[in-house]
């Protein structure tokens, strides 16, 4: 059976913002082809994604990652039996250290352990579905005067996987049985040009302050950068088959990935900058074999030419590398949409069918099928 990876490109331009920074408050970058990067880290992004998952998508197709799974299964375990409300907890914990998972109970003052504040070592991504089942496992040992069936604790923990988690995978160290492997790989978000930051200093009146009252309440520095971003992803359509199990389910989650990945923002400095633009281009391909990042496009940085801005370079770049690799190497894409709504990145329709977004968005959802089939 053959398998397919559908590759993303956007080129994304980000004004003047701060969207994901170090641990010195600066936004993040990167050399690459010898000169200063603007970066936005793939955690970062992906973050994001799963976050704009919960605007389209119902809860219970997504998953939580979370040190409080207790708590989570602990409502569950109050919902279903309210007449066990008050060992819910208990019942709980039962049930997630029957997972093979350490829960910490904090201690209150005069020694008591808080059971209600009880948390996994670590965070545990897990389906919403997954989370409920925990719960009735654990009301039904109870009702049984039994202990909570380890065996049945990993079997809930290994099906219905939540859209997220199967694109995002899942890494448990000490249970690795229950490990997901990622069926989606995203690329560090790049500018395709050289960028300098920049520092915006600021003061800050206290509105209560007296008239003859010289000064300012506050006064400080913000660092940011502006950009346009080469963004990439790409998603193993087989191996998303073979963590969801099922076709129609599979297509579902590849277009939702689709459709986030392009419309979704990370959210740092945002109320700052208000930095909420759309890409200006994408390209969707999928390929069969192996996936194929096109950052080499501009491992010169681009540079704004006479009556073109750094975008329409980058577009031409982007086009003319991807094309020069598939006559080089003979992998073409299968297919190929292109959303190309402005002048300044005409020239990525080169590399396949113009469509609108929302064309794409509906067109995946005709074709994909049968590429998760691997017909």
């Amino acid at each position: 059976m053959k398998n397919f990876y559908l590759d993303i490109h956007a080129l994304h331009t980000v004004p003047p913002s701060n969207i994901n920074r170090d641990d010195t408050g600066s936004p993040k970058t990167a050399v690459y082809g010898g000169v200063r990067r603007a970066r936005v880290s793939s955690q970062a992004w992906k973050r994001a994604i799963r976050r704009d998952f919960s605007e389209y998508l119902d809860p219970s197709r997504l998953g939580t990652r979370t040190k409080r799974l207790v708590e989570i299964v602990t409502k569950h375990i109050k919902e279903i039996s309210p007449d066990l409300s008050d060992r819910a907890a208990e019942l709980a914990i039962r049930a997630v250290q029957a997972g093979g998972f350490k829960v910490e109970v904090p201690k209150a003052k005069g020694g008591a352990e808080t059971v209600k504040s009880a948390q996994t070592e670590y965070l545990l991504f897990i389906s919403n579905v997954q989370a409920r089942r925990l719960a009735e496992v654990a009301l039904d040992a109870a009702k049984n005067g039994t202990d909570v069936d380890k065996k049945l604790v990993k079997e809930v923990l290994k099906s219905e996987q939540s859209v997220d988690v199967a694109l995002f995978g899942r890494m448990i160290a000490n249970s690795t049985d229950l490990n997901v492997d990622a069926s989606v790989q995203v690329a560090h978000a790049i500018s395709v040009h050289a960028v300098e930051s920049e520092f915006d200093y600021f003061t800050a009146v206290d509105d209560e302050s007296a008239a003859d009252e010289p000064g300012a309440g506050m006064i400080g520095t913000v660092e940011f950068n502006s950009s346009t971003l080469y963004r990439y992803a790409t998603l193993n359509l087989g191996g998303l088959m073979k963590n969801l199990g099922d076709t129609e389910a599979t297509v579902e989650a590849a277009v939702s990935f689709v459709r986030s990945f392009v419309e979704s923002m990370p959210t740092g400095k945002l109320n700052t900058f208000a930095n909420k633009t759309l890409p200006d281009g994408v390209v969707v391909s999928l390929r069969e074999r192996r996936p194929v990042n096109l950052v080499g496009a501009f491992e010169e940085a681009v540079v704004a030419e006479p009556g073109k801005g750094r975008l329409r370079v980058a577009a031409e770049r982007l086009a003319q590398y991807s094309a020069e690799l598939d006559a080089g190497f003979g992998g073409a894409a299968d297919s190929t949409l292109v959303v190309a709504p402005t002048n300044s990145v005409k020239a990525l329709s080169q590399l396949g069918r113009e469509v609108s977004f929302p064309e794409l968005v509906e067109e995946l959802g005709n074709e994909l099928p049968a590429y998760v089939r691997g017909d």
